[in-house]
C-alpha cells in the first residue's frame, strides 16, 4: 500500500510494546528497516524478534532491531539515532512514540510525578528530534510522526492533568517545529489516538471496557493497526507536502457533546 516505505530506516521509541509496538509492526510489514528502542532490554529484545519473525513470515523484507534507550536523556537519545544510522546507514523516519500515563491528582502530585512525565512525553520528543535531524536532513525525505493523544489536545481526564499537558505540549512543538524543518525537507506531524485497544486495557475488566465503548460511535476501540496506518500515510512520499498537522484517529470519540447525542 505504501510503497515508498520499503527500505527505509526507521526510529520507534516506545517501540517494545502497546501502540510503539504496532507502528514497528506496520513499518516491518511494508518492508522498512526498523529500530525500536524502551528501557527493558529483555522485553526489548523479544518485540525485535517477532516482529522480525512476522515481516519474514510475510515476505516483506522488513526487520526490526532493538537499542536500548531514555528518551528523557539527551545522550541516550544521540545513542540510538546513531544506532539506527550505523545498523542501516542513515535514518529516514522518527516516530516519537515514548510515552508514560501514571495517574496523579492535581492535589496530590509531586513534582518528581509531574517531571517524569513531561522529562518522558515532553521533553523526550525534543530530545530525539534534535539528536536524529542531522540524519534526517541527510536523507532527503526525513519524517518525524509524533503520538499525541486526544487526552489534553481535545478532550480532559481527571487524575492526568500532568498527562494532557504533555501531550497538548507536543502539539505547540509540531507547529513551530514544522516551519525550522521545512527548510530541510523534513515534515513532522501528529497522530491523536483516542481508546486504542492494548495489552494495558486487559487489567481494567469487561464492564470499564464497555464503557469506554458506549462512548465511542463507530462502536468499538481502535486497533493499534489503526494508529501504525496514520503513521504510514505521514511517512510515505504521498504525504510529502503536509507537515504541522494533526490525525485524529478515535472513532468519532470526540465529536458528540453527549451520550444522547449519540442517538
Amino acid at each position: 500500500m505504501f510503497t515508498s516505505i520499503s527500505g527505509r530506516s526507521v526510529l520507534v521509541t516506545g517501540g517494545t510494546k502497546g501502540i510503539g509496538r504496532g507502528i514497528a509492526a506496520g513499518f516491518a510489514a511494508e518492508g522498512a528497516r526498523v529500530v525500536i528502542t524502551g528501557r527493558d532490554r529483555d522485553t526489548g529484545e523479544r518485540a525485535a524478534g517477532e516482529l522480525t519473525a512476522a515481516a519474514q513470515r510475510a515476505g516483506s523484507g522488513g526487520q526490526v532491531g532493538f537499542e536500548p534507550g531514555d528518551v528523557s536523556d539527551p545522550a541516550s537519545c544521540a545513542a540510538v539515532t546513531q544506532a539506527a544510522q550505523d545498523r542501516h546507514g542513515g535514518l529516514d523516519v522518527v516516530c516519537c512514540n515514548a510515552g508514560i500515563f501514571p495517574a496523579a491528582s492535581l492535589e496530590d502530585m509531586t513534582p518528581g510525578q509531574l517531571d517524569e512525565v513531561l522529562g518522558i512525553n515532553l521533553k523526550g520528543t525534543f530530545f530525539i528530534v534534535q539528536a536524529a535531524l542531522p540524519a534526517l536532513k541527510r536523507s532527503g525525505h526525513g519524517r518525524v510522526i509524533v503520538t499525541s493523544s486526544i487526552t489534553g489536545p481535545l478532550t480532559g481526564f481527571a487524575g492526568w492533568s500532568h498527562y494532557g499537558a504533555s501531550k497538548a505540549g507536543q502539539l505547540g512543538f509540531i507547529r513551530s517545529a514544522a516551519l525550522e524543518l521545512a527548510r530541510s525537507g523534513i515534515t513532522i506531524n501528529a497522530v491523536l489516538p483516542g481508546n486504542i485497544a492494548t495489552e494495558g486495557l486487559d487489567e481494567l475488566g469487561p464492564d470499564y471496557l464497555r464503557s469506554m465503548e458506549a462512548a465511542i460511535p463507530l462502536g468499538h476501540l481502535g486497533s493499534i493497526g489503526d494508529i501504525a496506518s496514520a503513521a504510514l500515510f505521514f511517512a510515505s512520499d504521498e504525504a510529502g507536502y503536509i507537515t504541522g498537522q494533526t490525525l485524529v484517529v478515535d472513532g468519532g470519540q470526540t465529536i458528540p457533546e453527549s451520550l444522547e447525542a449519540m442517538g
